[in-house]
């Protein structure tokens, strides 16, 4: 059952999911993130959100998890980092390198679960536009994808995700995002990418929400990773 809420205006929308702010005079800093049906697991996320926060993570506060559909969390301040490339406040390279620093710090932080030594916590989806740049610095935010394991894994999803966007020639954002790219792969473990280069292919081939268009670009955004690590 979803709880209820004084919804104020809808702040954006994803791929799974909804964001509103919260009609809360008293407590207004506050907003609702609302997965649609068959997406989410709101309490998971916001135990790991919880989770790396205590390890010094910069990430939203989390106030509440309802069922599996709505996870209650800090409004933060600032446009996304794609945005702030795009209104020219951040270069590209600068864009790229602090994604590397952010899934750097985040394979610092020991897993709440896995019992395996080189398990770390894993964002898997942590690209230019799950940074909010706020003014205290970049916060991460959408964890629906976190799991515990490899590095690896982490760095060669980041890497699918924005090459899929470089290799695109009827995107405006291809040469930012290659830009992007070669900035976070200069300074990434390499073999270990390599190595989990595959698996991270095959999981965005089988995400449901990846259009026809972008499963096309696959191969292409392969080729270049291997060449820019090459």
């Amino acid at each position: 059952m979803r709880s209820h809420l004084q919804l104020g205006p809808l702040l954006g929308s994803g791929r799974t999911a909804d964001v509103y702010a919260l009609d809360d005079p008293e407590d207004g800093a506050w907003v609702l993130r609302r997965y649609r049906e068959g997406y989410g697991d709101a309490p998971a996320e916001a135990a790991v959100m919880e989770h790396v926060r205590g390890h010094g993570y910069p990430v939203p506060r989390v106030r509440t998890a309802d069922a599996r559909t709505d996870l209650v969390m800090e409004r933060l301040s600032g446009p996304t980092m794609l945005e702030a490339v795009a209104a020219g406040e951040l270069t590209a390279s600068a864009a790229g390198t602090t994604i590397a620093h952010l899934l750097t710090h985040l394979h610092t932080i020991p897993p709440r679960l896995s019992p395996h030594p080189t398990a770390r916590v894993l964002h898997l989806d942590l690209h230019p536009e799950n940074v909010i740049v706020t003014p205290s610095g970049p916060m991460v935010i959408d964890w629906a994808n976190t799991e515990e394991g490899p590095p690896g894994l982490d760095w060669a999803m980041s890497a699918v995700i924005l090459a899929q966007v470089a290799v695109a020639d009827d995107d405006p954002r291809a040469p930012l995002a290659h830009t992007m790219l070669t900035a976070l792969l200069a300074p990434c473990p390499a073999p270990p990418l390599l190595r989990a280069l595959p698996p991270a292919l095959q999981r965005r081939a089988t995400q449901p929400t990846m259009s026809s268009h972008e499963l096309e670009l696959l191969t292409e955004a392969d080729k270049l990773i291997r060449t820019l690590l090459s």
